[in-house]
Formats: C-alpha cells, sequence, structure tokens
C-alpha cells in the first residue's frame, strides 16, 4: 500500500534506500561507505527536506519509497527483498496519475537494472550526462510523456 511519508518513517524509510544502494551501487564507493546514521542524516537533508515522499508499506513494513520534486522522480528505491514484486510499478503508476501530462528522472548509466525498468514502463532517453558530486558518474534522463487517449499505463 503506498501512502504519504511522515517524519517518523525516517529511519526506517532512510534504512530501505541504505540497503537498497548498497546492494545495487557496488561501483559507488561514498554509497559503499554510509552508515545508518549518516544515512539518517542524508535522507532527512536531501530527500525529507527538499521531496515530496511517499513509502511502500506491506504488513506495516516500510519496503519502498519514492521521493518526487513536482514531476521530477528524484529517488525510487524498494528494499531488496521486495524487488520484483511489484511495489516499484506501483510507484510508477501512482506518479503516473499525480502528473499525467509527463514525469521525469535521471539513473547512473551503470544501473542496467533501473535502465531496463523505466524504459519497459514507457521512459525514453533523453540524454547523458554526469550525476553531481560526490558521485559525478555517467547518468542518463528519462521521460514519459502519456500518448494520447492513452493515460496511464
Amino acid at each position: 500500500m503506498i501512502r504519504e511519508y511522515t517524519s517518523t518513517d525516517l529511519t526506517d524509510t532512510a534504512n530501505v534506500w541504505l540497503r537498497s544502494g548498497q546492494a545495487e551501487y557496488q561501483y559507488l564507493h561514498a554509497f559503499q561507505e554510509l552508515n545508518e546514521q549518516k544515512a539518517i542524516d542524508v535522507f532527512r537533508r536531501f530527500i525529507q527536506d527538499r521531496c515530496k515522499v511517499w513509502v511502500y508499506e506491506i504488513n506495516r513494513e516500510i519496503v519502498g519509497f519514492m521521493a518526487m520534486d513536482a514531476s521530477f522522480i528524484d529517488r525510487l528505491y524498494v528494499d531488496p527483498n521486495s524487488q520484483g514484486k511489484g511495489v516499484g510499478s506501483e510507484f510508477i503508476n501512482h506518479a503516473k496519475m499525480l502528473y499525467p501530462r509527463g514525469l521525469s528522472l535521471k539513473t547512473h548509466q551503470q544501473n542496467k537494472r533501473a535502465c531496463t525498468f523505466y524504459e519497459e514502463r514507457g521512459f525514453v532517453v533523453v540524454g547523458y550526462g554526469l550525476s553531481p558530486p560526490p558521485e559525478s558518474m555517467p547518468d542518463v534522463e528519462y521521460h514519459w510523456i502519456a500518448e494520447a487517449g492513452r493515460g496511464v499505463k
């Protein structure tokens, strides 16, 4: 179930971000060095305080979150134990309902799983660049624009 994030979700949500990121981003040294307290601090300053956040709960446990800055999907993370169960797809459908005219996002070019995930949900590549420091890694920008008469898919 998707619901709006509250400040009481901070620790659980930051831990989903930490576990998911450390599992996926073997190539990001700074991410691998994060510990729980640092992840909570970074989540609070750079995600919670700058974005609208939704969490996904299964049996009252937070297993994923999506952070958005208007129609830009800033972050979408699903706990490694809950991946492949439709959580990410439900977040994308939620975002498409909120912004039916279109969405955008960026991800690392090396994150092939994310690239495939977004492309399978109708996002198309519109450009390449570098993520901001401290990562400074090649990234890819995606856009989704609803097809006339088709709406969310």
